[in-house]
């Protein structure tokens, strides 16, 4: 993967009026990487990539996508680029094969239905396909330009969890053939499974960025370890080293700390009788990373 910037997007604004549905988002993405846009519905998410697209012209700021301007080289653009759109609709009796036919630098469409389960439905009408059939179909039609970048936007809404799983493999697969993937979700595991970097986003603007163990180690680096026992003579845990804070419910005792505190704990326990058969950790997560900086639950 190169180190090049593919994307490269300073101070961008897109206003509505008074309403400011992205305030100053500068990032870079390189090329071949998987980069997430994360956060909650409203957050901005979907108007930056339609302005990384062509598809809303922005209020101000820089946009470059494969070193073109995406109002002023829409044309040069989009034939390097795939794009699935969130809300998208064809013609009830369309077929791939139109597309594949009118594209400029055509993948063989018949191997991209079949990659994306769709291969019985290649002569189906597009209006008899379930929602998770259209949601493929959208994603091959993206492909169908063998494009130099791909947007995804909120492609697994509506898929059930082993469908979402096969898409994450697609997904990566798209990444592996060489293809920049520009990946807009709300869902949490799917960010920290398949980006390489993620910008999290808020109110129109982003307010973190790394990669998921990045923001992780930065904002949300607290393990939990937790146990039962009836013991009740606890208050050595507190001087176990790593041990930041221990809180008791009943039986229940959770302990937070960092680095090494479930070795250390377990070995204290050990040493003063204690051998908990569901000894357990609670690893932090970009949910938890997104709690600490926005002071939110994102909401899916």
């Amino acid at each position: 993967m190169s180190t090049s910037p593919v994307i490269r997007v300073e101070n961008l604004r897109k206003t509505y009026g008074v309403l400011a549905a992205i305030d100053g988002v500068s990032f870079e993405v390189a090329d071949g990487e998987i980069y997430g846009l994360l956060g909650p519905n409203g957050a901005g998410k979907t108007t930056t990539v339609e302005c990384l697209q062509g598809l809303r012209r922005r209020t101000s700021g820089s946009i470059k996508v494969l070193g073109l301007d995406p109002i002023e080289d829409a044309g040069a653009l989009r034939r390097q680029i795939g794009s699935q759109l969130q809300e998208s609709a064809l013609p009830d009796r369309i077929k791939v094969c139109l597309f594949s036919a009118t594209s400029a630098n055509p993948t063989n469409w018949q191997t991209l239905l079949e990659q994306w389960g769709l291969q019985d439905k290649r002569n189906a009408a597009y209006g008899s396909l379930s929602g998770g059939q259209r949601q493929r179909l959208f994603v091959a039609l993206a492909l169908v330009n063998n494009p130099k970048m791909v947007f995804l936007d909120e492609m697994t809404t509506g898929l059930d969890p082993a469908a979402r799983r096969v898409t994450w493999d697609l997904i990566r697969t798209i990444r592996e053939r060489g293809t920049t993937v520009i990946l807009v979700t709300h869902f949490m595991d799917e960010a920290e499974h398949l980006c390489d970097r993620i910008a999290i986003m808020s109110k129109g603007k982003i307010v973190a960025q790394d990669s998921p163990q990045g923001l992780i180690n930065r904002y949300a680096s607290l393990i939990k370890v937790i146990f039962t026992t009836e013991r009740t003579d606890l208050d050595w845990l507190n001087t176990v080293e790593y041990v930041q804070r221990v809180t008791r419910s009943g039986p229940r005792v959770e302990i937070e700390g960092k680095g090494p505190v479930l070795a250390l704990v377990a070995a204290e326990l050990v040493k003063h009788g204690i051998i908990p058969t569901d000894l357990r950790t609670e690893q932090p997560t970009l949910e938890d990373v997104f709690l600490n900086i926005t002071g939110n639950k994102l909401r899916e």
